[in-house]
């Protein structure tokens, strides 16, 4: 379909990419891999024909549709979201108008028998047999469902594009590229702005969308859902996997360990063959063959190693200061703006050591309620910290509210007291500013080094409670890895929202959705909720054009207390299903607990030996790790009691 032919492409003398060639064929899934600045987007925009390369070709047929949702771009204003959307049907609308002009000819004209009358029955006959394949009878069905399916309501539909963030104007771009059903569709990032329900709703459509697909994401769970094949691109080459992302990273490491044993043998090749040039160029005789040798190695095509992408942040947060048991406690919470009502009615209490994902559609009251806890806006109801709960916040504009004309440096050291300010560089280098970085200014470094930065901010301080809003957003996999284990050791209270559910899986184990107006509790994990709301949604299907719910037909004979009872079942299945999320829940504590008391009874009956005893009281360590096995199964079991009073 699309063909890459001995491109390169050179900025200033250096070579991005250098003689690369690959071949897209229809329905492909691909992932574009490599580290950041290897030449992703670039690669995305040659494929697109937004730039061309130095040398070499890229083959497109004529009737190729080429898709292309760049990270950045420019939003046209003044149409509602309706009208922008419907754009995407121009060819449609260029079809219907030469339709009419060869409909109006074909009754004003009289001359039945020439040929120009022939060509346009001929030209009626393939604009009618073109609008049939592009679904021209359906656009309006098509444009509510892909743009319900982004997170839109039907009210939203006939709101100017200009109300909306950068984000939601995204969502629009997308839906219109979707509806043009392109043979080849290239998304460069196209999960930043998009919550988990579109982001699951997107994984669906690709999944049946009859096209190519070739993306960038740094979602790894989107990328293993979407992507069959990835595309690696590394030191000016490309290395092609047919396979997805997990799976891809397991064949690159054994790449790159066949890479450093040829490296190696070839080494040891080289060190015999220098000897033996040492040797016989000190013969006469042998010279010849010296020089022979000399000749071999100069020709000598050397393996090299590729340079894997092994930068990443690196950091623990410091153990945070004591707090009371109860961390939050929220009482008929609620928000509106003016008339614009967000939720109200939210009652939560989170406990010391818990750790809370905030999830729901964007626009529900996620960040909303972030700020109400952090006390940044006014609102109704009362919510409440804890005794001695000492807050860090990341908000999700935390980049943008960095002092833009101070360093690096100077940014973290304004805030360091104590010992930190000593450690100020060390601090910097593990969120990879390192070297000259840490004189920048602020103002100069991209979108990801900024949400590195402010990120950095978190750890001046021994913070028990942490307030995180989408704090991925700029990060790459590698350091998602790194933030996620570093939030899992975390001994303090955590409440994030987050749209990676790659992220989320195993960190938060409770979840309070925001959906309608309204805040609900689930006691599961990011996994099990998705698989809950996706049932759902299935269920949603049924809504009629006005957006109420379809209700089946009741025969004339059906009693009230059919109605009633069939309320009555759905509200028992839901009981059912929470009572089942909570006895989940306690088994999962029950187990917990009985592994801190294994493993407490261990070191008490080590303890319990004289010489073991004098032994290990010399190692501090020691009894730091057995007070926290103590303060783990103290927590545990409050948390077995608390889910076992809602059982009971």
């Amino acid at each position: 379909m699309v063909s890459i032919n001995g491109v390169t492409v050179s900025f200033g003398g250096y070579n991005l990419f250098d003689n690369v060639s690959f071949l897209i064929n229809p329905k492909d899934r691909i992932g574009l891999a490599g580290k950041n600045g290897a030449g992703k987007s670039t690669m995305l925009k040659i494929l697109a024909g937004y730039q061309t390369p130095t040398k070499g070709e890229v083959s497109r047929p004529k009737d190729c549709k080429i898709g292309y949702l760049p990270q950045d771009m420019t939003h046209q204003h003044g149409r509602t979201v309706y009208e922008e959307t419907e754009s995407a049907f121009e060819e449609i609308k260029i079809l219907q108008a030469k339709l009419d002009d060869v409909n109006h000819q074909l009754e004003t004209r009289t001359d039945y028998e020439s040929d120009s009358y022939m060509d346009l029955i001929h030209d009626l006959t393939d604009i009618n047999e073109r609008l049939n394949i592009i679904g021209a009878d359906n656009t309006e069905e098509e444009i509510e469902k892909v743009l319900i399916g982004l997170g839109f309501h039907r009210k939203q539909f006939h709101m100017q594009t200009s109300e909306f963030s950068g984000g939601w104007r995204m969502r629009i771009e997308l839906a219109k590229l979707l509806l043009q059903k392109p043979d080849v569709l290239m998304l460069d990032e196209p999960t930043n702005h998009l919550d988990i329900e579109a982001i699951q709703w997107l994984e669906e459509f690709m999944d049946v969308f009859s096209g190519a697909v070739i993306l960038i994401s740094h979602d790894k769970t989107f990328l293993d859902t979407v992507t069959k094949r990835t595309i690696e691109i590394v030191n000016q080459k490309i290395y092609d996997y047919k396979t997805n992302y997990s799976h891809y990273l397991v064949l690159r490491q054994e790449r790159k360990q066949q890479q450093e044993n040829a490296q190696k043998n070839q080494q040891k090749m080289i060190d015999q063959t220098e000897v033996l040039i040492d040797k016989f160029r000190a013969k006469a005789s042998k010279s010849a063959m010296a020089q022979s040798l000399i000749k071999k190695l100069d020709r000598l095509d050397r393996v090299e190693v590729d340079d894997m992408d092994t930068a990443s942040v690196r950091f623990r947060f410091p153990p945070p200061a004591h707090s009371g048991k109860i961390v939050i406690t929220a009482t008929e919470a609620g928000k509106s703006y003016g008339e614009k009502h967000i939720f109200s009615g939210a009652n939560f209490i989170i406990t010391k050591g818990e750790k809370i994902g905030l999830v729901g559609r964007n626009g529900e009251g996620k960040s909303t309620m972030m700020k109400m806890i952090a006390d940044k806006i006014k609102y109704d109801g009362e919510i409440q910290l804890g005794h001695s709960v000492l807050m860090g916040y990341f908000e999700q504009d935390q980049e943008e509210k960095i002092d833009l004309d101070k360093t690096v440096f100077e940014t973290i050291d304004e805030l360091a007291v104590g010992d930190v300010r000593r450690q100020v560089r060390s601090l910097l280098g593990s969120f990879l500013f390192g070297g000259d970085d840490i004189d920048k200014k602020v103002k100069v470094l991209s979108g990801g080094e900024r949400g590195r930065l402010a990120l950095c901010k978190l750890l001046l301080e021994p913070y028990n409670l942490l307030l995180l809003d989408e704090p991925t957003n700029h990060l790459d996999i590698k350091s998602k890895e790194v933030l996620k284990q570093s939030l899992i050791d975390y001994e303090g209270t955590l409440v994030m929202v987050s749209h990676d559910r790659d992220f989320m899986t195993g960190l938060c184990d409770r979840l309070f959705e925001f959906r309608d107006g309204h805040l609900k509790e689930y006691l599961c994990d990011i996994k099990e909720f998705m698989e809950i709301r996706k049932v759902e949604r299935l269920n949603e299907l049924d809504l009629d054009k006005s957006g109420v719910k379809a209700v089946p037909v009741v025969e004339k004979n059906t009693s009230t207390n059919s109605m009633n009872k069939t309320n009555s079942d759905f509200e028992a299945q839901e009981k059912k299903k929470q009572l089942a999320q909570l006895q989940t829940q306690i088994k999962k504590s029950e187990e917990e607990i009985e592994r801190l008391e294994s493993e407490i009874k261990k070191l008490d009956t080590k303890l319990s030996v004289p010489e073991t005893y004098d032994a290990l009281s010399k190692d501090p360590n020691f009894f730091n790790s057995y007070n926290k096995l103590k303060k783990d199964l103290e927590t545990e079991m409050q948390k077995w009691e608390d889910l076992s009073s809602k059982v009971n």
